[in-house]
């Protein structure tokens, strides 16, 4: 699951700045570089907005899975 908690990542941070350049410079670069509209578009579009569920659902249901899988702590010695 880190894997795709790691792709999630990447295309929230990818969409997050896409939107900030459109909201600041009217500047698309998903749009600019796959072509206005286009199938491929589409689908970069929708996987971002299924990322964003997916975190919505990891932090609103499953926050200490996620905890746990990334704060892996190794186990105490008993000395």
């Amino acid at each position: 699951m880190k894997i795709l908690d790691v792709i999630v990542t990447i295309l929230l941070i990818v969409g997050g700045i896409n939107l900030g350049l459109l909201g600041f410079f009217n500047v698309n670069v998903i749009a600019a570089i796959f072509g206005e509209a286009t199938a491929l578009t589409r689908v970069i579009y929708a996987l971002i907005g299924l990322g964003g569920l997916y975190e919505i659902g990891g932090f609103t249901f499953g926050f200490k899975a996620v905890q746990h899988r990334w704060c892996e702590t190794p186990a105490t010695v008993k000395h």
